[in-house]
Order: C-alpha cells, then structure tokens, then sequence
C-alpha cells in the first residue's frame, strides 16, 4: 500500500487558504462536535445515511445488529434525529469523521494535493469543486448501497469523512499534474514516483476493493469504496470544467520529472 507524504510545490505561487481552512474545519468538527468521536448522538445526527438520501425522509431508530464483510455482526448506535433536512447531510458528513487515523489519512492527503489545485483553480473555484466531488461522491456511495446491498440494515449504516471529496482532488491532481513528483512511504522506504504512477496505483486499490465489496453484497462495516470511486471519477471529469478560463503558466508544461 503506497502511502504519500509530500508533492512537489515549486510551481505553487499562491497560498492555500481555503485548503487550511477546510483542514481546520474537520478538526475542529471532529474535536469539539463529535468529542474525538466519542459523541454518538452529533455523529449519527449529522452523518449520510442511504435511506434517508433514498427516502428524503430523517430516520430514527433504535441501535442495531449489522454484519461486517468478514461475517461478523456488530452493534450500532441508534439513528439520531436530523435537525436538517436530510440532504444536507451530503454536506455536513464531508467536515466528520470515525476515529483519529480517519481524520489523520485524510487531512493529510488534502494538505498534499489541494494546495495545488488550489492554485490552479484559484480559491473560490477550488471550494466549489471540492464541495461537488464530496457530493457525488456521496450519492455514489448511496446509490450502490441502494442496489448492491443485500442486508437491508446496510441502508442505515452512516457514512462520513472527507475522503470523498478528497479523491476528487486526486482525480483532479493527476490529470494537471500528472509528472509532480510525490513522495510516497513503500515498504520501509520513502520514494520519489511521477504522481501518475502514485495516484493511479490508488485508484486501481480503491477500484479492486470496491468492486469487491459489491460482490460480497454488503456495504457495512467497511469503507465507503463506491464513494472514494465515485469521487474520484467526478474529479476527472469535473476539473477541466473548472479550470476554464484559466489557462496554466508556462511553468505547467516545462515541468519534467
């Protein structure tokens, strides 16, 4: 499993501002609101969860009995009331996350990559793309959930974190730059690798494992696959889109690994 720790930044001119700011935003979220995690009754109020976005209805319930991909079954919480309408949730869940390596992997990965589509963007443009990936991303999740699950529980299993969105970003980052030099941890070595070769192996892991969770026919207890593809996806398709008007300096297309 390849693990990024840094990109290559020379062409960065402009500083990253919303990209502190939504890193900051999710730690604040996750320390204060969901407590470190520990606050049940935020998380299961403002998280994603398939049947509401599938009903349009908030879903109360009591906790229940799920089964994970390994077979074992396990106890959830109970569904919280949702002081929103239920679709806003597709936004509320990008900004929370599971535990502390959760929000750790994440954060980390949009302080590598966003810095640059930041500056490619610019700002306003970079949160909107940012924002529309998370929410495809969620709908992806939900719609496969909705037609691959066979344990009717799975659609009340919620779903959270800002991997969706920052896919996005990677499928975003490796159609811009797709030469960038990203350092990433393989084995017990840190190595230099065109971002090409980084991103693509991720999205190839994320793509093998997502298309086995959907054979399994479970969506519980695991990671949200169909989220990280379908963010990703939507990054690709997405970031020319974005980017029109803004045609990259020079120093774009002169870069060599």
């Amino acid at each position: 499993m390849l693990f990024p720790i840094a990109d290559d930044n020379r062409g960065r001119t402009t500083a990253p501002v919303v990209n502190y700011v939504l890193i900051a935003v999710n730690v604040l979220v996750f320390v204060f609101l969901q407590g470190l995690g520990s606050n049940d009754k935020f998380t299961y109020a403002y998280s994603t969860v398939p049947g509401e976005i599938i009903t349009g209805r908030d879903i109360v319930t009591r906790p229940v009995a799920v089964q994970q991909l390994t077979g074992q079954r396990i106890e959830m919480p109970g569904l919280q009331p949702t002081p929103i309408p239920v679709y806003l949730t597709l936004l509320t869940s990008m900004f929370m996350h599971g535990g502390i390596a959760h929000i750790f992997g994440n954060m980390l990965f949009l302080f590598i990559f966003g810095d640059n589509i930041e500056d490619r963007l610019g700002h306003l443009r970079y949160l909107i793309f940012y924002l529309v990936c998370g929410i495809i991303a969620g709908l992806s999740h939900v719609l496969a959930t909705a037609l691959f699950a066979t344990d009717p529980a799975s659609l009340l299993v919620p779903s959270l974190g800002a991997s969706g969105a920052i896919s996005g970003v990677l499928g975003g980052y490796i159609l811009l730059f797709p030469t960038n030099r990203v350092v990433v941890i393989l084995g017990w070595f840190a190595t230099p690798m065109p971002a090409f070769i980084a991103i693509g192996l991720w999205f190839v892991f994320q793509l093998i494992n997502g298309l086995g969770v959907l054979g399994s026919g479970s969506q519980a207890g695991g990671v949200a696959y169909a989220a990280h593809v379908g963010g990703f996806i939507s990054g690709l398709a997405l970031i020319k889109v974005f980017e029109i008007g803004r045609r990259p300096p020079d120093r774009y297309y002169e870069r060599e690994f």
